[in-house]
This record gives structure tokens, C-alpha cells and sequence, in this order.
């Protein structure tokens, strides 16, 4: 892949005699939307926190926004985006005050900071929310408020775990158009979700078991491999090789 925004070969993740992720090797090209599935304890928990800079790997190697997972875990921080499903909003700040802190963390200045926010109330209809205690905001809203927060500083890459737990299905839509968005503005998603209709939303799709992966392809063409109606049916073929679980 000419163009890879992440690129990882045999990467590996030993807590003692416990192989969490036993030697993946995968491309991410740049602007795409990645799925990167697995049942719980398959590894891909332990592999995101070495992609995003938060756990070095045991062995092989790996880049991510051109910086070396094995040494440049600091870099990748700060050039990267991250929402978990706990988000990472201040409830007892409001609309504008999470923004701005946001913005100092990732470096912007005061009036970068003030025209993305301007640009962020006008996307998500906030701006009547300026104020607003993020606490008090439903859950739909506090996702697409961290998703913007987390893109704020434009980064390369977006890593989002379990973005959309707990909403509606018409919320997560609305959700996905915010990923859509960002795609196509040239900022490569990389996102994991156990909702399986998401997964057919993808580029393409990756699924682990027991710390490898055992699929990787368009959601079309796996499918196709495994003669299946829907991801739904190619991810529970899939688990049922799982030796291990949590």
C-alpha cells in the first residue's frame, strides 16, 4: 500500500507467558474508514493502545503517521485523535470551556481555537449549547461533542473505541456521517465496534481471534470468502474458532 497512514508488521504483545497479540501484520491507507473487530480478549484492545502510542510492543515493528510504535510513543500522542466510549469530556465544564481546554492540550492557538470552535457549533447545531454543563447534554450529543473534540487539532489518524455504545440506531447513524465527514476531509479512521452493521459501513475490515487476525478485507469481499449473508455471520464463524475469551 503506497500511501499507508499505518503500517505494522508481526507486532507482538507478551504480559509474561501470555501472548495478547501474537504477530499481526496490516496496512491502513490514508483516508480510510478501518474496522478493527474482535470478540472480547481477542487482542485488539492491547493492539490499539500500542497503535496510539500508550504500550510498547514486545517485538516487531510498526509505523503510525510515519512515527515508530517501538520508540516514538510520544509523537504518535500528539499526532493522533482518541475517543473511547467513556469519551473524555469534563462533565462539570461546559460546551465551550471543554473546547478551549481541548485546544490548549493539543497545542492550537487562541484563534485557531476560536474558529474551530465557531466551525463546531455551526456543524453539530450547538450553538444555543455554548454554555452548557456537558453533563446536562444526552448521551448522542456528548458523542458527536467528544468526536469533534477529539479531531479537533486535525490529526492524521482518529482511533475510536466503541464509539457509539449505548444510542439509538438513528443517533448512530448521525454519528457515522461525522466519520464519513472526517474521511473525507483526509483524516484516516480507525475504529473498533461490536455493532456489526457498523462494520458493513468500513473500507475495509479486519477481525481478530485469539490475538491474531483471521480476517481482513473489504466487507464485500469477506462475505463473499465466507459465503455469508451479512458481517454479522462472517464475525460469529469467526468467534467460534476463539479458544480464549476475558
Amino acid at each position: 500500500m503506497n500511501d499507508a497512514i499505518i503500517s505494522v508488521r508481526y507486532l507482538t504483545k507478551r504480559f509474561g507467558d501470555f501472548t495478547a497479540v501474537d504477530g499481526i501484520t496490516f496496512e491502513v491507507a490514508r483516508g480510510e474508514i478501518f474496522g478493527f473487530l474482535g470478540a472480547n480478549g481477542a487482542g485488539k484492545t492491547t493492539a490499539m493502545r500500542m497503535l496510539c502510542g500508550l504500550s510498547y510492543p514486545t517485538s516487531g515493528s510498526g509505523t503510525v503517521a510515519g512515527f515508530d510504535v517501538m520508540r516514538d510513543g510520544e509523537q504518535i500522542k500528539r499526532h493522533i485523535g482518541y475517543m473511547s466510549q467513556r469519551f473524555s469530556l469534563y462533565d462539570d465544564l461546559t460546551v465551550m470551556e471543554n473546547i478551549r481546554l481541548y485546544g490548549g492540550i493539543y497545542g492550537l492557538g487562541r484563534m485557531q481555537i476560536l474558529r474551530r470552535t465557531v466551525e463546531i457549533l455551526r456543524r453539530l447545531d450547538f450553538r444555543s449549547e455554548i454554555n452548557t454543563l456537558v453533563g446536562s447534554l444526552p448521551l448522542g450529543w456528548k458523542q458527536k461533542l467528544a468526536f469533534s473534540v477529539a479531531t479537533l487539532h486535525r490529526p492524521e489518524v482518529v482511533f475510536l473505541d466503541e464509539p457509539t455504545g449505548g444510542v439509538d440506531p438513528v443517533t448512530r447513524r448521525q454519528f457515522w456521517e461525522l466519520i464519513y465527514e472526517a474521511a473525507a476531509g483526509g483524516t484516516t479512521v480507525f475504529v473498533t465496534t461490536h455493532y456489526m452493521d457498523e462494520a458493513e459501513y468500513c473500507s475495509r475490515v479486519s477481525i481478530m481471534v485469539d490475538g491474531r487476525i483471521s480476517a481482513l478485507g473489504t466487507p464485500a469481499d469477506l462475505k463473499k470468502q465466507f459465503a455469508a449473508e451479512s458481517m454479522d455471520e462472517v464475525f460469529r464463524r469467526l468467534a467460534r474458532e476463539a479458544k480464549r475469551s476475558e
